[in-house]
C-alpha cells in the first residue's frame, strides 16, 4: 500500500480528485490507481508481483509528476506538492501520458489504453473493465446503478442513441477516451447545467491517428433449416465528419446491429426484441417488424454526422426495413368472478409483414455565442398486413363447456407520422439568465381495412349460434401542435427563478365504417349502429413556476404547474357529443446532494393522463362477440403521484460500488375496466375511475472488483430488489383487488484470466405472490429461477470458443405449459489474417429446449402464455474486418481505399 497526500505547492491546500497510478517500468502497463479524497489523502492498493514501479500523480490544472519507487508492503510518501499549470489549453493532450482516470466537475474520464483487453476487443469489452460500470448480457450498460441511455462518438450520435450500436461495433483500439456524464437535455447542454442524474451518457473520443480513415465489418452465414444471416457496417471518419452505412438480412430474429465476434449469429431467445404482441423490435427510435414468434428481416440504412464547434452540429439517419413474422400462441386464463371463476383457453396463429421508411435528423446552429437554434425532424412511414386466427373455448369450474368462438381476421394498414421540434435558446446578459422558445408538431395519418369472420356458440340450457362476417375501414388523422416559452432569472449565485408556459392543441378525426355481410346479396351492408365518425379536440394551457438552485454540492428545485384542459368530442353518425373541462394543480420537487463520489437524490412528481378516445367513445366494439367493449364519456383524467429516492457511491480505494433506490407511485382516479358477465359468460366491458391503485419498488446493488496486474481480474455483483403493487377493478358490481409482491435477488460474477479465459455466471431468483380480497379466490404463489453462465476462451492463440448456457424455471404454470428449459448456444471460431477474419460455426439452442412461456396476474385474472420460439439450428459463417486510418492509405491521401493490417 502506498499512502500520501497531494497538496497545492503554492497554497498548501489539499487537492481533491487527483489521480495517482502505478505502472510497470517495462511497458507502462497499468498496475493500480486511485484518487484523492476531499483532504487530498490517497491510499494506493493492489496485488502485484512487480518489485519496482513508476508512480504518477495527475490533476486537472496542475503539472503532472512521476517517480520510480521500489514497492514495499507499506509505503508513506508524505505530501506531494503539485505546481499549478500556468496556462491550460483546452483540447491539448500530453503525448505519452496515460492517466487512467480523470475526475472533472461533471465528467468521469477513462483512458481506454490503460485498461488491458485482448487485441480485437470492442468498446463493450473495455467497459466491463471500468470501475462502477456494469454490462448486462443483453448489452445494457449501467454506471453506479444508472442506465446509460446514450452513447456518442466524438460528441455525435452514432446511427441512433441506442448504446449497443456503438459499443458492440466499434473496436477498442480506435478509442482514446471514454467520458461518462449525466445525460442532459438540449436546454441543460446549452446553459451548461448538469443533468438530473437519472441516466448516463458515454462519449467515445477517437484517437488522433484514427480520426481520418475508415473501418468496416462484413459477416455472412448459412445453417440448417435454411437459417441465414448477413450484415455489414462501414464507417468513414474525417475529423469531425462521419459517414456510416449498414445493411443486414436474416431469419433468426436478429435486428442486424450486433457484431459480437462470438455470438453475432445468435437470434433472440424469446422470439423478438420485445414482448408486445405484433409490436416489433426496435433499436433506439428505429422499429422493425412484428414482435413475437420468428421474424425474417432485412435492413438498409445510413448515417451522417458533422460539427464545427461554435457554429453547428448536425447528424441524421435513414433506414429502410422489411420484415415478416409468424407466431402460434397458447393462452390459459382464469377469469375471477365474485362468486367463482370460469376459464378460457385460446389458441392463435399469426402471420404478418411490414415495410418501413424512417428518417430523422438533429440540426444545431449557433448564431452567435449566446443564441442557438435546434431543429429535429422525424418521418416514419409503415405499411403492414396480417392474418390472425383465434380459437377460444370457455368452461366453468366443473369443466362444463360454456361458449366458444372461432375467428379469422385479415388486416392491411398504412401509417405516416411526421414530427418536428424547433427550439430557440438565448442566454441573457444577466448571470445564468436565458430564454427558450419552442414549437412542436406531430402529424399522423393511419388507415386500415380489416375483415373478420367469426362463429360463436353458447351452450347450456339455452344454446345458440352466431356468425359474424364484418368489414371495418378506419381513416384516422391526428394533428398535435405545441408552443411554449421558458424564462430564467438569476436570484443570486446559484439560485434561480423559472417561469414557463406551454399551449397544446390536438385534433383527431376518426372515421370507422363497419359493414356486415348480407348473405342474400353477398355484399357488405353499412351498419350505422356500429360505425362512428368523430372529431376529438383537446386544448391545454400549462403555466409553471419553479425555484431552484444549482450549487456545486446541493441542487434542488420546487415547482408548481396548472394544467387547464378542455376536451370536446362530437360523433356525426351516432349524433352524440360530450365535452369536459379539467383544471389540476400539479406539484413537483427535486433534491440532489453530491459529495465526492456520493450522490443522494429525492424526487416527487405528479402527472396527468387523459383517458384514451377508445375509453371515452360510447360506441360498442363487437369485434369479439364474447367481450363487447364500450367507452364512458364521463371519465376524469388520472393523476399519478410518484416519490423516488436514490443513493449511489463508488469507493475508489476499495473498488466497491453501492447504489440503493426506492420509489412508489400512487394512481388517483385511475381508469379501470368494469366488466359484467352474464349467465352465458358473455362479457361487457366499460371503464370507470377508481382510487387505490399503487405500485412500489426498492432495491440495492453492491459490486466489488479485485485485480492483480494483468494476470486476473474478478468482479462480483449482488442485487436484491422488491416490488409491491395493488390493482383494483370491478366485476359484476363487486370490487376486486389484487395485491402483488415479488422478491428478486441477483448474483453475478465476472472472472478474466490473462485475457485468455472469461467466465460470467449469473443467478436470478423470483419469488412471486398475489393476494385477492375475495374469499372464494385462491391466492397465488410461484417461484422462478434463472441461472446463466457465459464462458469464452481465447486459447489456444487465434481460436475462440464460446458457451452461453441458461437454465430457466417458471413455477406454477398450468398443465400443458413447459415450465423449465436449458438454453445452450455454442460457438467455435478461428481468427485468421492477423485477426482480420474469423471463420466460425455455431450451435443455437443445442439441446432444442428453447421455450417462450410466462405467467401474469391481474385483479380479475390469472393467465399463462406460451408462444413460438426460435429452436435449434447450426450455422457456419465468415466475418471480415478491414480498416485504414491516418498516414499511408488514408482516404484523403488519394489513390483510393486500401486494406491494411489484414
Amino acid at each position: 500500500m502506498v499512502k500520501g497526500k497531494i497538496v497545492d505547492a503554492t497554497t498548501g491546500a489539499p487537492i481533491e480528485a487527483a489521480t495517482i497510478y502505478a505502472e510497470t517500468l517495462r511497458d507502462s502497463s497499468l498496475i493500480s490507481y486511485t484518487i484523492t479524497n476531499a483532504q487530498g489523502i490517497f491510499a494506493l492498493e493492489g496485488k502485484t508481483a512487480y518489485k519496482k514501479a513508476r508512480l504518477a500523480f495527475s490533476s486537472n490544472g496542475f503539472k503532472s509528476q512521476t517517480k520510480e519507487v521500489a514497492l514495499e508492503s507499506e509505503m508513506e510518501l508524505g505530501s506531494i506538492k503539485m505546481e499549478e499549470q500556468a496556462q491550460q489549453l483546452e483540447g491539448v493532450d500530453l503525448i505519452g501520458e496515460r492517466v487512467p482516470i480523470t475526475v472533472k466537475s461533471d465528467t468521469l474520464e477513462f483512458n481506454a489504453d490503460s485498461f488491458k483487453t485482448r487485441p480485437d476487443a470492442t468498446v463493450e469489452d473495455v467497459l466491463k473493465k471500468l470501475p462502477g460500470v456494469e454490462v448486462a448480457s443483453d448489452g445494457t450498460i449501467t454506471v453506479n446503478g444508472k442506465e446509460v441511455n446514450k452513447v456518442l462518438v466524438n460528441g455525435q450520435v452514432f446511427f441512433s442513441t441506442d448504446p449497443k450500436v456503438a459499443t458492440k461495433t466499434l473496436s477498442k483500439d480506435i478509442i482514446s477516451k471514454i467520458q461518462i456524464t449525466d445525460t442532459k437535455t438540449k436546454e441543460q447542454e446549452f446553459i451548461g447545467e448538469e443533468g438530473d442524474g437519472e441516466n448516463k451518457t458515454i462519449n467515445l473520443t477517437l484517437k488522433e491517428d484514427k480520426n481520418k480513415g475508415y473501418m468496416g465489418r462484413l459477416s455472412g452465414g448459412y445453417g440448417t433449416d435454411d437459417r441465414y444471416q448477413a450484415n455489414g457496417l462501414v464507417n468513414y471518419f474525417n475529423d469531425t465528419q462521419r459517414i456510416s452505412v449498414l445493411g443486414s438480412s436474416n431469419n433468426i430474429n436478429n435486428p442486424g446491429f450486433s457484431f459480437d465476434e462470438i455470438y453475432e449469429m445468435v437470434g433472440d431467445a424469446g422470439g423478438g426484441m420485445n414482448i408486445n404482441r405484433n409490436g416489433g423490435f426496435s433499436i433506439g427510435n428505429v422499429s422493425f417488424g412484428f414482435g413475437q414468434g420468428i421474424t425474417t428481416s432485412s435492413t438498409l440504412g445510413g448515417s451522417y454526422a458533422d460539427q464545427e464547434k461554435g457554429k453547428y452540429r448536425i447528424d441524421g439517419n435513414y433506414f429502410f426495413s422489411y420484415s415478416d413474422s409468424f407466431n402460434d400462441e397458447k393462452i390459459a386464463r382464469e377469469n375471477i368472478l365474485p362468486d367463482g371463476s370460469f376459464f378460457t383457453d385460446t389458441e392463435t396463429s399469426f402471420v404478418g409483414n411490414t415495410n418501413s421508411n424512417q428518417g430523422s435528423a438533429n440540426l444545431e446552429f449557433d448564431i452567435d455565442k449566446t443564441t442557438r437554434i435546434t431543429v429535429q425532424p422525424n418521418l416514419n412511414i409503415n405499411n403492414t398486413n396480417s392474418t390472425n386466427t383465434e380459437n377460444t373455448v370457455s368452461t366453468d369450474e366443473e369443466g362444463n363447456l360454456i361458449n366458444s368462438n372461432n375467428s379469422l381476421e385479415t388486416s392491411d394498414g398504412f401509417r405516416r407520422n411526421f414530427s418536428n421540434r424547433v427550439e430557440l435558446m438565448k442566454k441573457l446578459d444577466t448571470v445564468g439568465g436565458y430564454i427558450r422558445l419552442y414549437f412542436n408538431n406531430n402529424n399522423a395519418v393511419s388507415n386500415s381495412e380489416s375483415f373478420i369472420n367469426s362463429q360463436s356458440s353458447i351452450f347450456g340450457d339455452d344454446p345458440s349460434d352466431q356468425e359474424l362476417d364484418q368489414e371495418t375501414i378506419i381513416d384516422n388523422s391526428n394533428d398535435r401542435y405545441e408552443v411554449g416559452a421558458a424564462y430564467r432569472q438569476s436570484l443570486g449565485k446559484d439560485l434561480y427563478l423559472d417561469l414557463r408556459y406551454g399551449y397544446e392543441n390536438q385534433e383527431q378525426n376518426n372515421e370507422r365504417a363497419v359493414s356486415n355481410l348480407d348473405e342474400g346479396s353477398g355484399d357488405y351492408i353499412y351498419n350505422a349502429m356500429l360505425s362512428s365518425d368523430f372529431n376529438f379536440k383537446v386544448n391545454k394551457h400549462v403555466p409553471e413556476i419553479r425555484i431552484g438552485s444549482n450549487g456545486k454540492k446541493f441542487r434542488f428545485n420546487v415547482r408548481a404547474r396548472l394544467e387547464q384542459i378542455s376536451l370536446d368530442n362530437q360523433d356525426f353518425i351516432q349524433s352524440t357529443s360530450f365535452s369536459n373541462d379539467y383544471s389540476k394543480i400539479l406539484l413537483g420537487s427535486f433534491f440532489n446532494y453530491n459529495k465526492g463520489s456520493k450522490r443522494l437524490s429525492v424526487r416527487y412528481n405528479t402527472g396527468l393522463n387523459l383517458p384514451s378516445v377508445n375509453q371515452l367513445q360510447p360506441v360498442p366494439n363487437v369485434s369479439n362477440p364474447l367481450n363487447i367493449i364500450e367507452g364512458n364519456p364521463n371519465l376524469d383524467p388520472e393523476v399519478n403521484h410518484r416519490v423516488y429516492l436514490n443513493f449511489n457511491n463508488y469507493n475508489w480505494k476499495d473498488r466497491t460500488g453501492l447504489f440503493a433506490y426506492s420509489g412508489i407511485n400512487f394512481e388517483q382516479s385511475k381508469v379501470v375496466s368494469v366488466t359484467t358477465t352474464d349467465e352465458n359468460f358473455i362479457r361487457t366491458t366499460t371503464y370507470e375511475n377508481v382510487d387505490g391503485n399503487y405500485n412500489g419498488w426498492m432495491g440495492a446493488n453492491y459490486s466489488k472488483q479485485i485485480k492483480k496486474d494483468s494476470i486476473y481480474s474478478f468482479k462480483f455483483t449482488i442485487g436484491p430488489s422488491v416490488n409491491i403493487g395493488k390493482q383494483v377493478g370491478f366485476t359484476n358490481g363487486s370490487r376486486l383487488e389484487a395485491k402483488t409482491f415479488s422478491f428478486n435477488p441477483r448474483v453475478g460474477l465476472l472472472f478474466n484470466y490473462k485475457e485468455m479465459l472469461e467466465i460470467e455466471p449469473e443467478y436470478r431468483l423470483g419469488i412471486n405472490s398475489t393476494r385477492y380480497n375475495l374469499d372464494n379466490v385462491e391466492d397465488i404463489d410461484f417461484t422462478t429461477h434463472n441461472l446463466a453462465v457465459k464462458l469464452t476462451s481465447y486459447w489456444p492463440k487465434n481460436v475462440v470458443f464460446g458457451n452461453d448456457i441458461t437454465y430457466s424455471y417458471n413455477g406454477n404454470l398450468s398443465d400443458g405449459f413447459d415450465k423449465d428449459a436449458i438454453f445452450w448456444n455454442v460457438s467455435l471460431g478461428v481468427q485468421m489474417f492477423k485477426k482480420k477474419a474469423t471463420l466460425k460455426v455455431l450451435a443455437y439452442d443445442l439441446l432444442n429446449q428453447n421455450i417462450n412461456t410466462r405467467r401474469t396476474t391481474g385483479q380479475d385474472f390469472v393467465q399463462d402464455f406460451q408462444g413460438t420460439a426460435l429452436r435449434r439450428y447450426f450455422m457456419g459463417s465468415l466475418t471480415i474486418k478491414f480498416d485504414s486510418f491516418g498516414g499511408k492509405g488514408a482516404p484523403n491521401k488519394g489513390g483510393g481505399p486500401r486494406f491494411i493490417r489484414f
